[in-house]
């Protein structure tokens, strides 16, 4: 649990090392959090639920950080809001560095001391929370570092062709019920992703392979963002409201297309899957291309066929051959409980419970999950407009 603990803590660091002191406290958009913020928060979560709780000598670092480093925990107490935590100058990334050391000190002394079944549950959560905001980090470092003029490379080696690791065709579902859901119980899920129960499902396909940056150009070519007819009603709202008209980070200029990768600009590579699209541009696709989204249990029922476990080139090695093949999919499903949903107890059921409304499930894991992360009953949701973070899309159809 110890090792497990400082593993984590360290690749967190490991994730801020390449940028500059600069790079660490800016915000870029409300989505966006300062990669400080990151560090801090994280550490916040460790104090507040576990060393203030169980530890009776512990002495809290600093009053304020409750406000200032609590998230969404309303029944913690107020906390400082989320599109302002750009304009925290103070405290500083040194002293941020310094409470992170403080708290780890604390928390493996406290895991020597009297460490027990509550508390180890605590601290895997508390693990798993770290490792989700590894890659929240990367999503905002990207956001972060395609906005200055000179696009500069987070990472500065070459970026070399990676394997295409994904598998061609269609997989064929046959009509029937199925199980989904994690009932594991000697390995880490989120509640969200449990309890384990049977649905009804109908004859369809889903495409193995993500939808490819050539294909989604031919839907921009075929003037794709100026048809109101494939968009849902909201989604044409904001492609004209935020004059959307291209993925993310996709730049058009005298010499072609161009994509904005961790590795710097770069030329767009048709052969690459798109990435970076929102819920509204893939489901636009989708209708342009005569099929849907697939439901996200279509997708648990093909990424338990191909049984993701690992990706030895997962970002968080900072391994130059990190494979742009994976990505998160979006699914047509609203995020909402399963059937018999127990949240977590105490102030740790704002989690994830809060949030079922309005937001779609994605599935599956990108190059910058955490391999602890990669398996298929973890449902990932964010709102219908959100883009920054590492999507792509795969297709199905009905087969009856």
């Amino acid at each position: 649990m110890k090792q497990a603990y400082l593993d984590t803590r360290f690749s967190t660091e490991k994730i801020c090392k390449p940028l500059e002191v600069e790079d660490l406290v800016v915000q870029t958009c409300p989505d966006v959090s300062p990669p400080k913020w990151h560090m801090a928060h994280t550490t916040w979560f460790f104090e507040k639920f576990i060393l203030q709780q169980y530890d009776k000598e512990y002495k809290v670092f600093e009053s304020k950080y409750n406000y200032l480093f609590n998230s969404y925990y309303k029944t913690v107490g107020n906390h400082w809001q989320r599109v302002d935590r750009g304009k925290l100058s103070r405290p500083t990334v040194k002293r941020i560095y310094e409470y992170r050391e403080y708290v780890d000190n604390a928390l493996t002394n406290l895991i020597d001391r009297q460490l027990n079944e509550e508390i180890s549950k605590l601290i895997e959560i508390g693990i798993n929370h770290e490792q989700q905001h590894q890659e929240l980090l990367l999503m905002d470092i990207k956001h972060i570092l395609s906005l200055n003029i000179e696009c500069p490379a987070y990472l500065e080696n070459n970026l070399e062709r990676p394997e295409n690791t994904s598998s061609e065709g269609w997989l064929s579902i046959e009509p029937g019920t199925y199980e989904f859901g994690s009932a594991e119980e000697n390995r880490f899920f989120y509640d969200n992703e449990g309890p384990a129960h049977k649905r009804l499902i109908s004859s369809s396909k889903v495409m193995k392979a993500f939808v490819t940056n050539g294909q989604y150009l031919d839907f921009i070519n075929d003037g794709g963002y100026e048809r109101p007819e494939l968009w849902l009603s909201l989604g044409w709202d904001w492609v004209n409201q935020n004059q959307v008209s291209a993925p993310l980070y996709w730049k058009k200029t005298e010499n072609g297309w161009k994509e904005y990768t961790l590795h710097g600009e770069v030329r767009l590579q048709k052969d690459w899957p798109v990435q970076h699209v929102s819920l509204y541009e893939a489901d636009a696709f989708a209708r342009w291309s005569g099929m849907r989204l697939p439901n996200e249990f279509e997708l648990e029922f093909l990424l338990n066929l191909e049984r993701i476990s690992s990706q030895p080139n997962c970002l968080h090695s900072i391994n130059k051959n990190q494979s742009y093949y994976n990505l998160w999919s979006w699914s047509s499903s609203q995020y909402q409980a399963y059937p018999g949903y127990q949240p977590y107890e105490g102030s740790l059921g704002e989690y994830n419970q809060k949030f079922m409304c309005n937001q779609f499930v994605l599935r599956g894991g990108s190059y910058a999950t955490p391999n602890g992360h990669l398996r298929s009953t973890y449902r990932n949701f964010f709102e219908p407009w959100q883009r920054w973070m590492f999507s792509g899309l795969r297709l199905a159809m009905d087969t009856q």
